[in-house]
C-alpha cells in the first residue's frame, strides 16, 4: 500500500447497520463530508455465505454478498488522518475472526486509535436532544469522553461486532472506544439522525476534524417533526400501552423499491453526475436513495464514488 508509510497517527471508525442506522449513517456522512477515498475491501467469501437469492417477475437473480471496505482521509493539518470501515452486514459467524483481521489491518497503518458507533435506546422524546453515552478501552479516551459530556456507561454490554472489535482492540493493546447516541426506543426500527449527529459532533471534537452538520441537521429536523406529530397523534388515540407496539410495527420502513420513475431516475443520474465532481455533495445523494428507498439496489455504485482516482 502506497500511502502505508504515510500516515499520521491515524484513527479507525467502524461502522455497520444497526438500530436506527445511527452508526452506518455516522459512517457515511464522515465519509462523504471529508471526501474519503477507497482504501482497502475485504474478500466476502471468506466470511459470508449465500444464504438466500432473490426473485423478480418470476427470475432468479445472483444475489451479492456483504462488502466491507475502508476508506481514507489524509487530514491536511497532518494530524489524524482517518479511515473509515463501512460493513454492508455483519459476519453472522466468525464475528471474533473477522474483528481479528480488521484490527490486523488496522496495526499495519499503524493506527492509534479505534472507534466504533452505536445507538442507545432510552424513553426519550423525539424532540429531546440525544444524549451520547460512552464505553473506552483505555483511561486516557474515558477522560476524553468525560471531557466532552459524554456519559460513561455503567454495568451494560455492547452488542455485535460494535463491541467485539473494542475487546479485539484491547487484547491488542490498542486504544479508543464506543460511542452511542441517544434514540427514542418505541421508534427503534427508524432512521433516527439525531443521534448520529451527536455522535459526529463529539468525534469530530475529539479529533479536531471540522465537518459540515448542516444537511444532517436538516434531516434531524425533518425526522423529528414526523415522529413527533406520529407520537403526538398516538398519545391522543385511545389505542393501550399494546397498540403502541402495534403501531410501530405497522409502520415499520417500507422495503426498497426497485421500480423508479423516469424522472426519479433522471434527478439520481443528476445527483450522481454532481457527486462524482464534489463528493461532499454525496449525502445528499445518499438522502434520495434512502427517500426513494432504493439505496440498497445503489449501494455499491455509491461508494464506487470514494474510488481514489487512477
Amino acid at each position: 500500500m502506497d500511502n502505508e508509510q504515510q500516515l499520521n497517527e491515524p484513527w479507525l471508525i467502524a461502522a455497520w447497520p444497526g438500530m436506527g442506522a445511527v452508526a452506518i449513517s455516522a459512517g457515511y456522512y464522515l465519509m462523504a463530508k471529508l471526501g474519503m477515498h477507497l482504501l482497502a475491501e475485504f474478500p466476502a467469501r471468506e466470511f459470508f455465505d449465500l444464504e438466500c437469492v432473490e426473485v423478480r417477475d418470476g427470475l432468479i437473480l445472483t444475489s451479492a454478498l456483504p462488502r466491507s471496505r475502508l476508506f481514507l482521509w489524509q487530514n491536511p493539518a497532518q494530524t489524524h488522518d482517518l479511515i473509515v470501515f463501512i460493513g454492508e452486514a455483519q459476519p453472522p459467524a466468525k464475528g471474533a475472526a473477522f474483528c481479528s483481521k480488521l484490527i490486523g489491518f488496522a496495526q499495519k497503518l499503524r493506527v492509534q486509535r479505534v472507534f466504533t458507533f452505536a445507538a442507545m435506546a432510552t424513553e426519550m422524546r423525539p424532540e429531546h436532544d440525544s444524549r451520547v453515552f460512552g464505553a473506552a478501552i483505555d483511561r486516557d479516551t474515558l477522560a476524553k469522553f468525560k471531557r466532552l459530556d459524554v456519559q460513561a456507561l455503567e454495568d451494560a454490554q455492547i452488542s455485535g461486532l460494535n463491541g467485539v472489535l473494542l475487546g479485539v482492540a484491547a487484547d491488542n493493546g490498542m486504544k479508543g472506544g464506543c460511542l452511542l447516541g441517544e434514540m427514542p426506543h418505541v421508534f427503534s426500527q427508524f432512521p433516527f439522525p439525531k443521534a448520529s449527529l451527536a455522535v459526529l459532533r463529539t468525534f469530530s471534537a475529539m479529533a479536531t476534524v471540522a465537518i459540515d452538520f448542516k444537511e444532517l441537521q436538516n434531516q434531524s429536523r425533518q425526522v423529528e417533526k414526523g415522529l413527533g406529530e406520529f407520537l403526538h397523534r398516538l398519545e391522543n388515540s385511545i389505542g393501550t400501552p399494546e397498540g403502541l407496539s402495534a403501531a410501530a410495527d405497522e409502520t415499520e420502513p417500507q422495503k426498497p423499491s426497485s421500480h423508479l420513475s423516469a424522472h426519479d431516475q433522471q434527478h439520481l443520474e443528476e445527483l450522481f453526475a454532481i457527486a462524482r465532481n464534489d463528493r461532499a455533495r454525496a449525502y445528499e445523494l445518499k438522502q434520495t436513495l434512502d427517500r426513494l428507498k432504493v439505496f440498497q439496489a445503489y449501494e455499491d455504485r455509491f461508494l464506487d464514488l470514494f474510488k481514489k482516482p487512477e
